[in-house]
């Protein structure tokens, strides 16, 4: 997973030493000296996460951190403070101030290198959701919505997964001064119980289960498509870094190191709800206003209209930036002898099928939608040429090597598609040009037989392939 990463210090040789690390391991690095000038990037450039030096002269970074988190257009960039400060108060005061996690000088780079994917991880599902409430909002179907920092993160429900009584009831009573509700699991399956049977903001996980393991319950919360966006907070030891590292490369939000600090304890809870409830409004209000005015009756997907407007907006954030963004157009080939022979209630079966099974074969932030009768766009951000086309060739090869059945028709037959795909090009591109590249792609699948994938280059469409290739393992 690349990344932009902000680092901010005032020292040349921390930050060197920073950039170094993160560019080893292909993070794209831009580097601040000050708190005045890490805003202005933040302005000009945003990043993906923000590692930030408290000891700053002029602006600490407690206060570049609040400023931050404080401004509509930056609250929801990920902010870890990097410090040789190490003091439980001056954790909680980062933490206060808006910060995601707050790490001690010197780093463990495995743990730093995992906390930064996870942040980004979580970034970019936000991302997404902030992108559709701001293409709402141009419908006029949604006002602008409050800012993370506005939140509440009171009375929120916790599940304590702790088969120690005497941690449990601490953790629980802890945590109730916030009126939070606590439900406590001493096993995993009770644990998983729990979770089918109510909702929660926040499950705090020791990872110090002794017959269990803890693990493995946040690998199954993480795979699990009701549970996935559920913030989880591990309990270690501070000598537990390379599993807390391996918990934080299974998704898992945040940890706590023993001995337990109350404030700590609470700040990082309130972190965690705060940004789960922000997640889960912009997903409410994105759903509710936009369900009958941009989403086709047919077919579910989002229709024409919401596409080239989301378009747009995802090219906007790209531009100016080395960030990939992939369209594939396709087409069901001869729909109309399909309707001709069939009826047109066998074509409206068909198009909710093909439907279903396009939205299996891409991730869930790729926007799936119907562009015209029997045409359909799938947009693809963070992904190349070469991945895009070989999901473009798997997606045909389903399509093709699996009848569809039509119960209105009370048959099945055979359906193939043609796909156009084509990648933006970073100087200067639009929305409108994208769309006529990957449709002259697609009619170049179209012309040259159907059932194929077909890319648009610079110096002419290429067929792909009849064999999903391996850059499908970089999804």
């Amino acid at each position: 997973m690349t990344a932009r990463v902000l680092v901010v210090d005032d020292l040349l040789p921390n930050l060197k030493l920073l950039e170094a690390k993160l560019t080893s391991e292909y993070f794209q690095v831009s580097v601040a000296s000050s708190g005045d000038e890490a805003l202005a990037l933040l302005q000009s450039e945003p990043p993906d996460i923000v590692l930030l030096d408290v000891m700053m002269p002029g602006m600490d970074g407690f206060e570049v951190c609040h400023r931050i988190k404080s401004d509509p257009k930056t609250t929801h960039i990920p902010v870890v403070m990097v410090t040789a400060l190490s003091e439980t108060a001056d954790r909680v005061r980062g933490l206060e101030a808006g910060a995601d996690d707050f790490l001690t000088k010197p780093v463990d780079d495995r743990a730093l290198f995992a906390r930064v994917r996870s942040l980004v991880r979580l970034k970019m599902t936000i991302d997404e959701w902030r992108l559709r409430e701001q293409t709402s909002e141009h419908f006029g179907v949604m006002e602008g919505s409050l800012g993370l920092i506005d939140e509440s993160a009171k009375e929120a429900n916790v599940l304590i997964v702790e088969d120690r009584e005497i941690y449990a009831r601490r953790f629980a009573e802890i945590l109730s001064v916030e009126g939070h509700d606590c439900v406590t699991a001493a096993t995993i399956e009770g644990a998983i119980e729990q979770l089918r049977s109510r909702e929660f903001d926040l499950a705090i996980v020791d990872l110090k289960l002794r017959d269990e393991d803890a693990l493995m319950f946040c690998s199954q919360v993480r795979s699990s498509d009701d549970l996935r966006n559920l913030p989880l907070l591990v309990i270690a030891e501070e000598s537990e870094v390379s599993q807390l590292a391996t918990a934080m490369d299974l998704g898992c939000n945040d940890y706590v190191v023993r001995p337990v600090d109350r404030n700590e304890l609470l700040a990082r809870c309130r972190t965690q709800i705060r940004r789960h409830r922000y997640q889960i409004r912009l997903r409410d209000n994105y759903e509710k206003s936009l369900q009958l005015a941009l989403t086709d009756s047919l077919t579910g997907l989002y229709n024409r209209r919401y596409l080239e407007a989301h378009l747009s907006g995802l090219m906007d954030r790209i531009a100016g930036g080395r960030r990939y963004l992939s369209v594939m157009m396709l087409d069901i080939d001869y729909f109309k002898n399909i309707n001709d022979t069939h009826g047109h209630a066998a074509g409206d079966d068909v198009l909710r099928e093909l439907c279903e099974r396009v939205m299996a074969n891409v991730r869930s932030f790729d926007t799936v939608a119907r562009y015209g009768g029997e045409e359909f766009v799938v947009v693809m951000p963070e992904t190349d040429i070469a991945v895009a086309s070989a999901v473009a060739e798997r997606l045909r090869h389903n399509i093709a090597d699996l009848p569809f059945k039509s119960a209105a028709a009370d048959t099945q037959f055979k359906v193939t598609i043609s796909i156009g795909v084509a990648e933006v090009d970073m100087d200067g591109d639009s929305t409108d040009a994208l769309l006529r590249r990957a449709d002259e792609a697609l009619y170049g699948a179209k012309g040259a037989g159907r059932n194929q994938v077909m890319i648009w280059e610079k110096d002419g469409l290429r067929p792909v392939e009849t064999s999903v290739t391996d850059a499908v393992a970089q999804l």
